[in-house]
């Protein structure tokens, strides 16, 4: 990396536990912790909005110049803001994780929101996760990490999430939106999901968070 800037990027599909771990990890090595996937979901927020389906291309490519965002950090929690707007608090149901998926697609979108997190990414120590970091935004990261878990380890994760915000239980569907998800994230034609050569496997099936994050940390101790 140059001038260097530490690097880590954490890939893997929805609900493999990335976004937890990245944040204990970024606060253990007094990292900035950069949420890519809520970069998406911000995009997606604006254009459900504003009354743009997110599989309309063609006006989401004539409208995505209107979009200014900044990434703010207050007590080392990442906030999003879309136009001076913090839309932070309004990004997490699952109409906008799917939406994200869709729009995550568009080249267009993707290149604008690949340029935030590059310019990010080389003025300071960071942690990133999300599904193309190792592969293609950071390919040079100094550690690559890739997490996976069953569709059903990783539904049951998000239902309970979703159930201690007051959600009911809803396990089956969001099983079957999370292979759809896996799907749409793994054949899209640019950037899609995939591990990274140089990345390390870890299945979070059987492992407890500390467990994950201890693995990691072993690796960074060689940086």
């Amino acid at each position: 990396m140059t001038n260097n800037v530490i690097n880590i990027a954490i890939d893997g599909p929805a609900g493999s536990g990335k976004s937890t771990v990245a944040k204990i990890l970024a606060n253990k090595m007094n990292l900035i912790y950069l949420d890519t996937g809520a970069m998406y979901r911000a995009i997606a927020y604006f254009f459900i909005k504003h009354g743009i389906q997110p599989n309309e291309n063609e006006k989401i490519n004539k409208k995505i110049d209107d979009i200014n965002m900044e990434i703010k950090y207050l007590d080392h929690t990442q906030f999003v803001y879309i136009n001076g707007v913090d839309v932070t608090g309004k990004i997490r149901t699952n109409e906008i994780s799917m939406a994200a998926s869709t729009i995550s697609k568009n080249l267009v979108v993707r290149k604008k929101l690949v340029t935030i997190q590059r310019e990010i990414a080389a003025k300071f120590n960071c942690v990133l996760d999300g599904r193309d970091i190792g592969s293609y935004v950071l390919p040079h990261a100094n550690i690559k990490i890739y997490l996976t878990a069953s569709p059903e380890i990783r539904a049951h994760r998000r239902n309970k999430e979703l159930m201690e915000s007051g959600a009911s239980d809803n396990f089956e569907t969001i099983l079957k939106e999370i292979i759809i998800r896996d799907h749409q994230d793994m054949t899209r034609e640019f950037a899609p999901l995939v591990r990274a050569e140089d990345a390390m496997l870890i299945d979070t099936s059987n492992l407890s968070i500390e467990e994950v994050v201890t693995k990691i940390e072993k690796l960074c101790a060689k940086l």
